[in-house]
């Protein structure tokens, strides 16, 4: 029956009513079925069902849908409420449309007809209504249906201001999928660009936003809005009242931002009057800024700051054309935007510390404002230190390596030394590389570059790349003056108890070579040296190993005295009978070698390694890769030349053979033969002729992603896989980096989800990529997770890929894990007790007692917990070692709420875990991924 005018629909408001009073999940069900059963009877037996009916029915099944349920009939009732003359009636109907039929729908054509009635209907209420529900679903069928009628609907004299502001946006989102949408006309560009003059600045903001986007790709054919954007930027920032459009007594700062991104598309204009005009726009931002806030809401200063970090990207941008000189009062313009940035890097906020920090690094390029960015070094020193957000501390990182200069290269590589101990695992391979290139760059003294890298290498530990110590032996080997006091200093690094095997390796190289210019010393006498290598011997890898026995044929040509005893070493059954063929075989030639040739032919054939030719250091390379390209400094001085044919993945061969061996010598002597990768294969590589690359993995982390959402998932020679993830309630969004670390291009690249026995638990949707990863570039796919409800075992991605002609198949676990998806739970004392009290049923409580994985820290420990998103809770337990947690795990079914003491034993080394769970099970699923992480 018809409702009575001005009724509501009484029947959803029942049904609304009737969901919220139930009890549990499946009370909830049983209610949606029997609705769902009435409404599918409705619409197939009620052929004289009314618009109001069909509405009403349309909204409960969109309510159904809002609530997570799969809605599979009722499409046609909401496009017949389309045809409707009554705005309530096509209102639902475009909104059931707008969210539950994709662009990919059977029923797009039907929908697009239904569009193109509205909007060429003479109702402004209709036509934006088929507007917005374009903008929602855009489609490439939309495009060539409608895509037409919505351009002369923006510049049609006779569309009022409502209509213009959403035909400006859908056009944004059509643009998008394809730029023919608009003609690409002198007249079409001059129509859109003269919106930026209209009266209304709602208008003004959707036209901007729409200009924004095309000259992305067509800047030259709407180079007339920059004279129009500085006008209508002055009129705004010079104004005291735009009415509706201010903002915590900031004037339109959406469009104020809107119009400085658009001119950071152009260059400045050469027109005086306009140069003037932009800069009192830009000298007024900045003169704002410093007033004293007018507002103590947040949103009054965010909207300031928003406006001064554009203003100051435009200065910047601006400041890159030689004919375009800011100054006003004498005073440089970009000189007073880096003294306001100065201001901010001591704020309380620590989104402005962030953004302050990443526009000086962009300044401290500029020759005009670089010597202004370096007034802050101290304050920046000061924040590395102190600063609590990693985010800001990686942009202090970032902003001492560009202002880094012969002046201050001391101080500044010293800092990011001490920094590199407690900095974060994420950025330290990366902070590692710019110590050496900055070490490098601005070494004056070598000794002291001798010395930073080596503790370097002692600190930096794992993170310390291959590149870093094939460049410290390059720079040693091409100067004479260092080649003793590095002998000497490597000599002392490696009598540590606890040196690192990259300490290891540079020791044998350099001792194998230089060995002789320390000698004379009796501590470092020739045996000394040699029991010193040989006492890292057992503990090394396979790799490190060959070094040194490369090292020690390398003593035998410098001090024959110790000949015998290195001779020993090598016809040990631990190296003639090892089980690894490379060493085996190099402790045969090695000892074959000494045995049958002359002095003279041993010095000639093991003879010092020659000076390396010129070449780009490859810490630049690296570091370029890792910042996509993008670096700082890329004109790096090399105070030494590079070696020849040397990339990331060679290393520089410890024994160098110039002359033929003698004929009774075995034949695979030590030699650096080009291989077929382009890279070179010296006595260190491993067998390669099945394929040229390993895929052994070196870094596979999956079980450090508990504590953590960000990292190196896994990487071999050829791929580094990272994750980024983020979660919220229920839903996790997962952003999977591929990162091709070599020079070849991967072809055929797939990935593929497998959820094994967790199909019903979890749900994943993968989004596709491209096919091709070219040599040292980097692809990014998107995973996103649903919780439908508590799972124990992960997901698998499992991807492969053709190389250099060869396949690989790789398979890791996606760190997805139950406790992603938790919430902190704030709770009183007695609260907390009672629920703990209440969780004793049977399969409710899982407890462990077990050692401690890593020394027992009180802050790591927090911190552990805090990253798997659980809430500390204070004043809890009565002895304050302990840790009490409260939380909720979200799933799609249900809300499972937890409580968990963690109790440290600092003598005993040991920890108990207690964890209560209001759903069976859940705590031992939860103990089991925790008690690693411990």
């Amino acid at each position: 029956m018809p409702a009575v005018k001005g009724e509501g629909m009484r029947g959803l408001q029942v049904f609304i009513s009737d969901i919220r009073a139930c009890k549990s999940k499946e009370a909830e069900m049983k209610r949606i079925n029997k609705e769902l059963a009435n409404i599918r009877s409705k619409f197939k037996g009620d052929k004289q069902m009314d618009g109001y009916q069909k509405k009403k029915y349309v909204c409960k099944l969109l309510f159904i849908f809002l609530l997570g349920n799969d809605i599979d009939f009722g499409h046609m009732e909401a496009v017949n409420l389309l045809s409707s003359n009554k705005y309530s009636e096509k209102q639902i109907g475009y909104l059931f449309i707008s969210v539950l039929v994709g662009a990919n729908s059977d029923l797009i054509k039907l929908i697009i007809q239904n569009i193109k009635n509205d909007l060429n209907s003479s109702n402004p209420i209709f036509v934006s209504l088929a507007l917005h529900c374009i903008a929602n679903i855009g489609s490439q069928e939309m495009v060539e249906g409608v895509g037409q009628d919505i351009s002369k609907i923006l510049i049609s004299g006779e569309t009022t201001e409502s209509v213009k502001q959403s035909a400006a946006l859908c056009l944004v989102k059509l643009f998008r999928i394809n730029s023919s949408v608009l003609p690409s006309t002198a007249e079409m560009a001059s129509r859109i660009c003269q919106m930026i003059n209209d009266a209304n600045l709602g208008v003004v903001t959707s036209a901007v936003s729409l200009i924004l986007e095309i000259v992305q790709k067509s800047p030259d054919d709407y180079k007339g809005c920059v004279s129009l954007a500085i006008n209508r930027l002055s009129k705004i920032v010079t104004s005291n009242d735009l009415k509706d459009y201010t903002y915590y007594f900031v004037p339109a700062p959406w469009l104020t931002v809107k119009l400085l991104r658009l001119l950071q598309v152009y260059p400045a204009p050469d027109e005086a009057t306009l140069l003037g005009k932009l800069t009192d726009c830009l000298e007024t931002i900045l003169n704002k800024a410093q007033e004293p806030p007018k507002s103590k809401k947040v949103q009054h200063p965010n909207s300031k700051n928003a406006i001064l970090f554009e203003a100051i990207n435009l200065i910047i941008h601006l400041d890159c054309f030689a004919t375009y000189i800011l100054k006003l009062n004498d005073q440089h313009l970009l000189i007073r935007a880096c003294n306001q940035l100065g201001l901010y890097l001591t704020h309380r906020e620590t989104n402005l510390r962030y953004l302050a920090l990443e526009s000086l690094c962009t300044m401290a390029n500029s020759e005009s404002s670089a010597e202004a960015v370096r007034k802050h070094q101290e304050t920046v020193i000061t924040a590395l230190k102190t600063e609590r957000d990693v985010s800001v501390r990686q942009r202090a990182v970032d902003l001492l390596y560009v202002m880094c200069d012969s002046s201050n290269a001391s101080e500044v590589v010293s800092e990011m030394l001490t920094y590199l101990k407690q900095a974060d695992f994420a950025i330290r391979e990366e902070l590692v590389l710019k110590i050496a290139i900055l070490a490098e760059k601005y070494a004056t003294d070598y000794s002291w570059y001798v010395d930073t890298i080596l503790e370097l290498i002692r600190i930096g530990g794992d993170f310390v790349g291959e590149e870093v110590w094939y460049r410290v032996i390059q720079v040693i080997i091409n100067r004479d003056d260092i080649q003793g006091y590095a002998a000497k200093t490597v000599f002392e690094a490696i009598q540590a108890h606890d040196c690192h095997e990259n300490m290891v390796k540079v020791g044998g190289y350099i001792l194998g070579e230089f060995g002789n210019l320390i000698a004379g010393d009796p501590r470092s006498s020739p045996a000394v040296q040699f029991q010193l290598l040989h006492r890292k011997f057992p503990l090394s890898t396979v790799s490190t190993k060959a070094l040194l026995l490369s090292a020690y044929i390398k003593l035998i040509n410098l001090f024959p005295e110790i000949k015998a005893t290195i001779q020993e070493v090598l016809r040990s059954d631990i190296n003639v009978r090892n089980a690894d063929t490379e060493l085996q075989q190099r402790a045969v030639e090695y000892l074959q070698l000494s045995n049958i040739a002359t002095q003279d032919v041993l010095a000639t054939v093991l003879e010092e390694m020659p000076p390396f030719p010129e070449r780009e250091s490859s810490l630049l390379a690296k570091l370029k890769k890792k910042k996509g390209g993008n670096v700082e400094k890329d004109d790096l001085e090399q105070p030494v030349p590079a070696p020849a044919n040397h990339s990331v993945v060679s290393e520089p061969p410890p024994a160098p053979i110039t002359v033929a061996a003698p004929q009774n010598v075995v034949s695979r002597l030590p030699t650096t033969t080009p291989s077929s990768t382009g890279t070179l294969l010296d006595i260190f590589d491993s067998d390669h002729s099945e394929s040229p690359f390993s895929t052994k993995a070196i870094t596979n982390n999956l079980d450090k992603f508990v504590c953590k959402n960000n990292g190196i998932l896994f990487e071999n020679d050829v791929l580094q896989v990272g994750v980024k993830s983020e979660y919220r309630l229920n839903v996790g969004r997962l952003s999977v980096f591929y990162g091709n670390k070599t020079s070849f291009p991967m072809t055929n690249f797939s990935s593929k989800v497998n959820l094994e026995e967790q199909k019903e638990r979890l749900t994943i949707e993968v989004q596709p990529i491209t096919t091709v990863i070219d040599g040292g570039a980097q692809i990014q796919q998107v995973i996103k997770v649903e919780a439908i409800q508590e799972f124990s075992v992960v997901p698998t991605l499992d991807f492969s890929f053709v190389i250099n002609g060869f396949s690989q198949v790789l398979q890791v676990k996606l760190p997805v894990f139950l406790i992603k998806f938790s919430t902190p739970a704030e709770m009183s004392v007695s609260d907390f007790f009672t629920r703990w009290k209440s969780l004793s049923g049977l399969g409710q409580e899982s407890q462990k007692v077990f050692n401690a994985n890593h020394p027992i820290d009180t802050e790591s420990s927090k911190l552990k917990l805090l990253g798997c998103n659980m809430g500390l809770l204070d004043g809890i337990d009565p002895n304050p070692d302990n840790f009490v947690t409260a939380g909720i795990l979200n799933t799609r079914n249900a809300q499972i709420g937890y409580l968990l003491r963690l109790e440290p034993n600092i003598q005993a080394k040991m920890y108990r875990i207690t964890i209560r769970s209001s759903r069976d099970g859940v705590a031992d699923i939860l103990t089991t991924l925790l008690v690693d992480q411990f």
